[in-house]
Parts: C-alpha cells; structure tokens; sequence
C-alpha cells in the first residue's frame, strides 16, 4: 500500500508541476520489494534507469550523466546482479512479464510448490504494474537502460534477435547500443557505435523490460558497455542525448 501512495503521488507530482530546467528531484520507490532511488532533473520525460547492481560502471555513467541532462532516473539499490525476494533471489530484470518472472523464480527455487509460486506472481504483478506507470515515459520520449557486460557477450549474440544491425569495424562487439523504435535505429546507425534494431518479440518472452517497452510502444534504448569503461559509456549516453532529443 505504501508503495502504491508513492508511486501516486510521484506520478501525480511530475505531471501535475510545472518544473524549471533545473529542478532537482529525490525520492524512492520499490519492485517486489526491490527498492529504487529515483533521481530527477528537469522537466524532461526521458527516462533512465539501472537495474543490475554489480555493473557499477553503469550506475557511474548514469548518476554523471543526470547531473548534466533532464530527465528522471531509477537507481536499484543493490550491490549484486540477483536481489532478495521472499526466500530465494531473482534478477530484477527478468520480472517485467508474469512468464519471464515465473522462469527466473523457478530458475532459483525449483522446488516452490505451485501455490507459493503463484502467490509470488501475484505479488510481483500487483507491484510491477505501479513500478511501470512511474519508468514509461510519455510524449514519446525515451526509456534508456544503462548496463554492463562481461566477457564472452557481445553485440553478435543479439543478432538473432535483431531486425537489423549496424556493427563498425573498429569498435569493441561488447559496446552497443540496442533500441526498438526503427527511426532512432535510423538516426544512431549513422553514429561511430555499434546498434542492433529489435522491433520484433522473440519466440520466448524472458521477462526484461525491453520486451515491455515494445509491447507498450515504447521508444527503449538499452546501452550496453564492458565493465570498467566508464569514458565510453559517457560518450554513449552523450550522443543518444544529442542525436535523438
């Protein structure tokens, strides 16, 4: 219930003041019981938001980022990649669907009998439709994801998923940019970076929130770096700013 007043309030807040540029903002927020600090900037509708807590370099870009652009962004606060939830522990980004949460309960806590697991779904469900009013943007604007990979995922492992793909020669496979919306693809493919369109679902829903972006008609932007190379997720974060807003 708490969470509900705040999530009300912060939606009722931001859509119903009229904010200077350099309006500041703080406040909080949970999934499931996985808490978000939400900073803003601005009176842009751009969202943000950083969802794996052991990609650091992620958090870093992001925070340094929203002290220079508007916008509003989600911080999870946690330290590892799997969060506490109930008895088990689940990966914050695979919630965003009742079929990708059930995978990833099951991936952690096979032996749930089937009322827990549906009370566990209920629970994420009720929670998740509150958290997703307040990340999706509105008047078109954007939902960029910041994160981080490490060794062996690249941008080659999304092409299967992709409609189409814009990959440079002389930039590292593991920084890339992944987005939904052709236009934008369209207008960063002309970019130094790395960019893969995914405008399609795929034959198996894995519960991210890129998936709930598209189904929404999201504009969504994930931006993918290796761990560790803050400079070039700055870059990255800077030129998605200036090429589509």
């Amino acid at each position: 219930m708490l969470n509900k007043i705040l999530t009300t309030l912060l939606l009722s807040f931001l859509s119903g003041v009229d904010i200077d540029d350099d309006f500041r903002y703080q406040s909080n927020l949970t999934l499931a019981g996985i808490p978000f600090e939400v900073v803003g900037n601005g009176k842009s509708q751009n969202r943000y938001i950083w969802l794996h807590g052991d990609e650091e370099t992620a958090r870093m870009a992001l925070e340094y980022h929203m002290q220079y652009y508007s916008g509003l962004a989600f911080f999870i606060k946690s330290k590892t990649r799997e969060v506490p939830f109930k008895s088990t522990i689940i990966d914050p980004n695979r919630i965003f669907s009742r079929a990708g949460a059930y995978k990833a309960l099951r991936k952690f806590k096979p032996d749930w009998s089937k009322r827990s697991l549906q009370n566990a779904l209920d629970l994420i469900e009720d929670d998740r439709k509150l958290f997703l009013d307040a990340i999706m943007p509105k008047e078109n604007a954007l939902l960029i994801s910041v994160h981080n990979n490490f060794r062996g995922y690249n941008v080659h492992r999304e092409k299967h998923n992709s409609q189409k793909t814009s990959i440079k020669s002389n930039q590292n496979p593991r920084d890339f940019i992944i987005c939904t919306n052709d236009e934008d693809y369209r207008k960063l493919s002309k970019g130094p970076f790395n960019v893969v369109l995914q405008n399609k679902f795929p034959d198996k829903d894995d519960g991210s929130l890129s998936w709930e972006a598209l189904r929404r008609d999201v504009r969504y932007l994930n931006i993918e770096t290796r761990l560790g190379y803050l400079s070039m997720q700055k870059k990255m974060l800077k030129f998605i700013e200036e090429t589509l807003n």
